[in-house]
């Protein structure tokens, strides 16, 4: 691209950015994600630059089954923490396009009443296949947007059942959404996401059955034991169309932040949270360097004799964790 004397516009190097991303530049900030999204060499650069700056944004997982609502519900989450002086960044984790790679970004449409509004700042990452709902360059992303200065940062998942799990690891409070007529407490159970909550909001109140599904998970909290961590998970109803219940879920989201500070929780996730990320990229960097090294076609050798017999795969795997090292 040209300026105004025909000359080529400088390129902004990391610290540029990281600098720009601080004071508040979206700009700077988008092309930050890009640089994570895309696994950019300047990404060790970024992350080392913004370290110092994060930790201070509440990180607020939303997950629950597709038709529950999660885009409706975070647009008027994020109207609700706006007339409240918050500063909110959504981060909402789309299936990918089987075409280009990127984000569906269909549902974001929703969240156009805040696009003009430089409080919040919005942004969809492709899933690329991951299985747990959530972009492998998830917890970068959230590093840049809490370095930013946002108060809240909201994660909003695919949305595909069981493996919405993985939210629970990421976020410092995690929300289950639920609705009527899409199958009872006990299929949310099954589901295996009932376990993984701070709270639960039935969404769709207006409709028949939300009571019984509220009644439902109350029950089952009951026998299973309503508390987690000593926090009792409140099982709040709302109407996310029309706003109904939104800011009895944003006090629940405040009291569940209080209180894990208090408890000393709250450390305990971001700990836990930054070992599997360290776990994660460790990983790759093994992969890789496994890679560089021949692994490929010594692991298509150890196949061959594992098929044929003369190996197993425990003794296979010695061997090529030997060839890699």
């Amino acid at each position: 691209m040209s300026n105004a004397h025909g000359g080529r516009r400088r390129k902004a190097s990391v610290p540029d950015l990281v600098s720009g991303a601080l004071d508040g530049n979206p700009v700077a900030l988008a092309r930050l994600l890009s640089l994570v999204e895309n696994g950019a060499p300047g990404l060790r650069e970024a992350m080392s630059l913004l370290a110092p700056h994060a930790g201070r944004a509440h990180v607020v997982g939303i997950t629950g089954a597709p038709g529950v609502g999660k885009s409706t519900s975070t647009n008027a989450l994020v109207s609700e923490l706006r007339s409240r002086g918050r500063r909110v960044a959504v981060l909402a984790v789309d299936p990918s396009s089987p075409f280009s790679g990127g984000a569906l970004l269909g549902d974001r449409i929703r969240m156009e009443d805040h696009a003009t509004d430089a409080g919040v700042f919005l942004r969809s990452m492709a899933s690329r296949g991951h299985l747990g709902g959530l972009s492998w360059a998830a917890p970068q992303a959230l590093r840049v947007l809490d370095a930013a200065g946002f108060d809240v940062v909201l994660v909003e998942t695919v949305g595909v059942g069981q493996s919405e799990v993985e939210i629970a690891g990421l976020a410092d409070t995690c929300v289950v959404l639920l609705a009527p007529g899409l199958g009872d407490g006990i299929q949310a159970a099954k589901a295996g996401i009932l376990e993984i909550g701070d709270l639960y909001v039935v969404n769709k109140a207006d409709r028949e059955g939300a009571d019984t599904v509220r009644r439902e998970l109350r029950s089952m909290f009951s026998l299973s034991g309503s508390s987690q961590e000593g926090w009792r998970r409140p099982v709040l109803k709302a109407v996310a169309r029309t706003g109904q219940g939104v800011a009895e879920w944003a006090d629940a989201l405040e009291a569940h932040l209080e209180h894990s500070r208090e408890s000393g929780t709250l450390d305990v996730r971001r700990r836990r949270r930054a070992r599997r990320e360290v776990e994660q990229i460790a990983t790759e960097m093994l992969r890789a360097r496994w890679s560089l090294a021949g692994g490929g076609e010594a692991l298509e050798s150890l196949a061959v004799e594992i098929v044929a017999g003369r190996s197993d795969p425990w003794s296979a795997a010695d061997l090529l964790v030997g060839h890699s090292s």
